[in-house]
């Protein structure tokens, strides 16, 4: 079970003390952050895109190879690459590159945002969105996994030999996460490839989000990739802790009232009995993401999000030392008991060279079978059946 930190990069005034960070200061907190979430043994750290103000991560590549530098296991991702209004051919740059530069320490999460702006000023139309997610996936699945590349599609000009440099690292792609809110075609273009299907779950019940996931394992195991049990499952999440939880609330609460994003709605109690949104003491955050199995699955991502609407630097740090050390190692311990034997771990690079290499030795033993030999008892059970 992976377990880390997810950000959207927003720049939010403090409302306790009405100080507003610099963009400068949010992306200098930005690396301390990740830096921290290493240190305090966590696996993943990522990133997300946006392109308008108060959000500062419009280049997730240069900060996350930024960040590789200066850190040694930490899992880079990113929590939402737009695959709508990027050049899939420059992701495939872009991302192959941080793939060399971290030794493999990268993975990423495809998305459309939640910015629809962003689509005129990148020549897009938001209505195309979900057929631009589709093609310019297409697209760099292929390019990823082939030398040269034709190609031609709808939203972009055509491709002819091109190849993509460099190369992904071992010839191994980058792993891909596909996110989503709301959509239904999204978890059936991750079952599809067979790719993990990664739920923001901060937003909106439960059961909605089940609906989701519950899709997106059913057309994985259509499509062959395994069990349904086996699909590859990311959520996200958001907690504020003290040990009293008294505290806990009496702290966040001018936060969250006036957060952009879910301020001046629904009050705080309400909210997190509808979401995820946790506010207590770690035995309660303990509690209320040990029951996500209940409702999802196995699965092998948790991601938090913890440095959002205006909390101070200092108290993100505090936040990050209480999951580090009173809460993920109690999830962890728990979730990995629980899962059995045959549901896959989190993805990591070396995981999925040793699968690529698995696959070539048992392509290279079915080669060299005679065609005289005897059908296996598995084929003619098969046969028989079907005779």
């Amino acid at each position: 079970m992976q377990f880390g930190i997810f950000t959207v990069s927003d720049i939010t005034q403090d409302p306790t003390t009405g100080r507003t960070p610099s963009e400068g200061d949010r992306i200098k907190a930005i690396v301390e952050i990740a830096k921290k979430t290493e240190e305090v043994g966590m696996d993943v750290f990522a990133l997300g895109e946006h392109h308008n103000p108060p959000f500062f991560s419009s280049s997730p590549t240069t900060t996350l190879a930024y960040i590789a530098a200066q850190t040694e296991t930490l899992l880079l991702s990113t929590a939402t690459t737009l695959i709508t209004t990027n050049d899939p051919v420059k992701i495939a740059e872009d991302y192959a590159m941080l793939q060399h530069l971290s030794d493999g320490r990268v993975d990423l999460t495809m998305g459309r945002g939640n910015t629809g702006p962003v689509y005129p000023w990148f020549g897009k139309d938001i209505r195309d969105g979900i057929d631009l997610a589709l093609e310019n996936y297409a697209l760099l699945h292929q390019l990823w996994r082939e030398d040269h590349v034709d190609w031609q599609g709808k939203h972009r000009t055509p491709l002819q030999g091109f190849q993509s440099t460099p190369r992904p690292l071992d010839d191994v792609p980058p792993f891909v996460w596909h996110g989503s809110i709301r959509s239904p075609e999204i978890a059936e273009q991750a079952a599809y490839y067979g790719d993990g299907f990664f739920a923001n779950n901060i937003f909106w019940p439960k059961e909605h989000y089940m609906r989701l996931i519950g899709l997106y394992r059913q057309r994985f195991e259509h499509y062959g990739h395994g069990s349904a049990d086996q699909a590859i499952v990311g959520l996200g999440g958001q907690v504020f802790m003290r040990a009293n939880s008294q505290d806990a609330v009496n702290e966040f609460r001018p936060y969250f009232d006036n957060a952009p994003v879910y301020g001046h709605g629904p009050s705080l109690e309400e909210f997190t009995e509808m979401t995820p949104l946790t506010v207590g003491s770690p035995q309660e955050v303990i509690d209320r993401y040990m029951a996500m199995r209940e409702y999802y699955g196995d699965y092998q991502r948790q991601l938090f999000l913890m440095d959002h609407a205006g909390l101070p630097f200092k108290t993100v740090l505090e936040q990050l030392d209480i999951l580090g050390e009173e809460v993920v190692p109690v999830l962890r311990k728990e979730l990995d008991a629980l899962r059995p034997s045959h549901v896959p771990d989190g993805p990591t690079h070396a995981g999925l060279v040793a699968e690529r290499n698995a696959e070539r030795v048992a392509a290279r033993e079915a080669a060299t079978v005679p065609e005289s030999a005897p059908a296996s008892g598995a084929a003619f059970g098969l046969a028989a059946k079907g005779a």
